[in-house]
């Protein structure tokens, strides 16, 4: 089968070495001459540790080179049965790109877009055949990340959705369905992780603190060193976008702290100073625990609202957190950890002593 892929950065030739891997013939095409003509020994580059290793043959390798084939046109991705985009998180260059594959391919093609924040319905706006797009959002790296979101939108054609389920499983990705809403299920169940500890900091408990405790409840990472690690930069670009989509709800505050991190140009591992970034964690408080059971809380009620809206389920709102974060267990499993009662308990005196910048940041879903 032929995958199209539009897009060679590190997402895009990531996401055609995962249907290349698997088998598939890639054809990609990307609108900077450099990207397309370094894509190939970009690659090569990414699959030499393993073969170093021992975990990929040379034969392996070279089979999965073999099917990368750049083409120098959009219109030369034709024939595929599945175009992936993976470019610039844009509306119009997204409706673009595929206002122009849409004519090329076969009517049951499959259009998908890597949008991690974008409106699925928006991107597909003006299409002929609307029913044909849907969103395969991929993690980075791609290829080591093992969960994929698929996003319908309200008319994505049922055989549209089970082809990129198929092709996506069968390439060794964990698929999960999700609703067509600000975030997904990730980065929309993800925020409190971070806005709480935030609101924490804002309160006078420290980056090193808060990120203790978190890990003593069995996260990898505290809230802050995932900042560090991601990009105080992205993380606020998400924040503000998330914001915005979400009407400025409370629970999706922008910090202060945080639009002075990326203010000062301290982004975390990549400018070599974040919150925490290079400092180690200090030893967890001697109320770690309440620590944790506050921002889990938080991480309980967003996704107990995300169940209420419809579109997802408890189980897949769990295995996408743990496996798009690396988080221990997900909401689910910290309410049934920690009780209903308690979790309820927990809110209402946040909420009773929230500042009037959080007021409503803490009223519970209906679900819960």
């Amino acid at each position: 089968m032929t995958i199209g892929i539009i897009g060679l950065g590190a997402m895009g030739l990531g996401i055609a070495q995962v249907y290349a891997a698997a088998g598939h013939t890639i054809r990609a095409t990307d609108a900077s001459t450099d990207a397309r003509h370094t894509a190939p020994a970009r690659l090569a580059a990414s699959l030499a540790p393993r073969v170093t290793k021992g975990t990929m043959t040379k034969a392996d390798r070279d089979a999965i080179l073999s099917r990368l084939r750049i083409v120098d046109r959009i219109e030369d991705i034709a024939p595929a049965d599945l175009v992936i985009e993976a470019v610039v998180e844009r509306l119009a260059v997204k409706q673009a790109v595929f206002s122009v594959l849409e004519p090329l391919l076969s009517p049951h093609a499959v259009l998908a877009t890597n949008t991690s924040s974008l409106s699925i319905a928006a991107i597909a706006q003006g299409l002929p055949r609307p029913d044909r797009l849907l969103g395969l959002h991929f993690f980075n790296p791609a290829p080591v990340m093992r969960l994929v979101e698929l996003i319908p939108h309200a008319t994505t054609a049922p055989d549209a959705i089970a082809k990129a389920r198929t092709l996506t499983e069968a390439a060794g990705k964990t698929v999960i369905q999700c609703a067509d809403r600000p975030g997904f299920i990730v980065n929309r169940c993800a925020r409190p992780y971070y806005g709480e500890a935030l609101a924490l900091l804002e309160e006078g408990r420290s980056a090193g603190e808060i990120d203790a405790a978190l890990m003593a409840a069995g996260y990898r990472l505290g809230p802050f060193a995932l900042i560090d690690l991601i990009g105080a930069d992205i993380n606020l670009a998400a924040t503000e976008g998330l914001s915005a989509a979400m009407n400025h709800h409370p629970r999706y505050h922008v910090f202060d702290a945080l639009r002075a991190q990326v203010a000062r140009g301290d982004l975390g591992r990549k400018t070599g100073q974040g919150f925490l970034f290079p400092a180690p964690a200090p030893p967890p408080p001697q109320d770690a625990a309440t620590i944790a059971l506050r921002i889990e809380s938080t991480l309980i009620n967003e996704a107990a609202w995300l169940r209420a809206e419809g579109g997802t389920s408890a189980d897949g709102i769990d295995t996408a957190m743990q496996l798009g974060l690396n988080f221990p267990h997900g909401p689910h499993a910290a309410l049934a950890h920690h009780g209903r009662d308690r979790v309820l308990a927990t809110l209402s005196a946040l909420e009773q002593a929230a500042p009037p910048h959080l007021k409503r940041r803490y009223l519970p879903a209906p679900g819960l």
